[in-house]
């Protein structure tokens, strides 16, 4: 019996592996053959399998550099920076700071005067699902204003009156994608934990999963990639401020495999509060949304995912809690276009 036992944990050892190196290579010959067609365009892609980790990346750090990229290359990930914002509100629900369905008004920071319209019927769940029907900031004035940095003119005080002077939400409870309100949801986290919110992503998600790559207000690291619009024209990494929950964490693809890995265990604090994030907040004919994140189902799966587009870079994560896998894609040019059809292939052909 015991010889049976054996033989049989053998087998499930060699099955596993075998499944993994199968889903290593599969993935790394959609990337080889995606840079093969677009050599202009650096990759970085984490995928973790079974508790197991893999990586692959081709391209330069910049075009006039020799280093290559690789997992630990420096990547803007934008509004991915959101699903680690709605994992802090859903903490912040864990830690008894809030309820989901507060509404947002006795958490506004000073200066915020809502409308009479608009008082008491905003939910914190609504911003981080994108449908509290809030006006939004203008990003195609801020990039005619400051095409390298078009959020640097974003202060409190414009967000404030953007606020303050709007009277009605015309499309409250439809999505629309909204950069105010995750603005917003950093702005409840720092009056809530009385800290700010770098402190705050530090102490709850950074520090304690050792994301020793993943970076805030200082990212002037070696190992940066440098971004490019979809002219091909270098873009600066977008610099801290204000709006930084929305979407100027730097991450690595290492990293965010961590990142992966602790969401996709059981019992730590990341992980249950990545449940709360996953449950249906809105669902439309189009999409259902969690917390910060896209919900994909079909008839045998569950998709969890988020997108993110810099001025000069794209990535998306993606996972399967059920058949325990994600992988994160990281692009050092903006195309949106590259990065879904990237994520498509690599489900059709290896993970569906």
């Amino acid at each position: 019996m015991k010889n049976s036992f054996t033989l049989l944990a053998v087998l499930l050892f060699i099955s596993t592996f075998s499944f993994g190196q199968n889903f290593s290579q599969k993935i790394d010959s959609i990337i080889k053959d995606n840079y093969q067609k677009n050599p202009d365009v650096g990759i970085s892609v984490g995928f973790i399998s079974n508790n197991k980790e893999y990586y692959t990346a081709y391209g330069k750090l910049s075009k006039e550099s020799a280093m290559n990229i690789d997992k630990n290359s420096l990547f803007e990930i934008a509004s991915i920076t959101k699903i680690l914002t709605s994992n802090l509100i859903a903490q912040a629900v864990i830690d008894k700071k809030l309820k989901l369905e507060d509404y947002i008004d006795g958490y506004l920071p000073k200066g915020y005067h809502l409308h009479e319209n608009l008082k008491n019927k905003i939910k914190i769940s609504d911003l981080a699902s994108h449908q509290s029907g809030l006006p939004d900031i203008d990003f195609g004035k801020l990039i005619e204003l400051n095409p390298q940095q078009p959020v640097s003119s974003v202060t409190e005080e414009s967000l404030i009156s953007i606020i303050n002077n709007c009277n009605e939400l015309i499309d409250y409870g439809k999505y629309r994608y909204s950069t105010m309100g995750y603005t917003l949801l950093g702005q409840i986290l720092e009056k809530v934990y009385g800290k700010s919110y770098d402190e705050i992503i530090h102490k709850k998600i950074i520090s304690p999963l050792k994301m020793t790559n993943t970076f805030t207000k200082e990212f002037d690291v070696k190992n940066k990639t440098t971004g490019y619009n979809p002219n091909g024209g270098a873009q600066e990494f977008f610099k801290w401020n204000i709006t930084a929950s929305a979407g100027l964490v730097k991450s690595n693809a290492s990293d965010m495999v961590t990142y992966l890995r602790a969401i996709l265990a059981k019992g730590n604090p990341v992980s249950n509060a990545a449940l709360i994030t996953e449950n249906i907040y809105y669902k439309d004919e189009k999409r259902e949304m969690g917390l910060g994140l896209n919900i994909s189902t079909d008839d045998q799966n569950t998709i969890y995912l988020k997108s993110g587009d810099s001025m000069g870079e794209s990535s998306i994560i993606c996972y399967n809690r059920a058949k325990n896998w994600g992988f994160i894609i990281l692009l050092n040019k903006r195309d949106s276009k590259m990065r879904q059809n990237l994520l498509n292939e690599i489900y059709e052909k290896v993970l569906k």
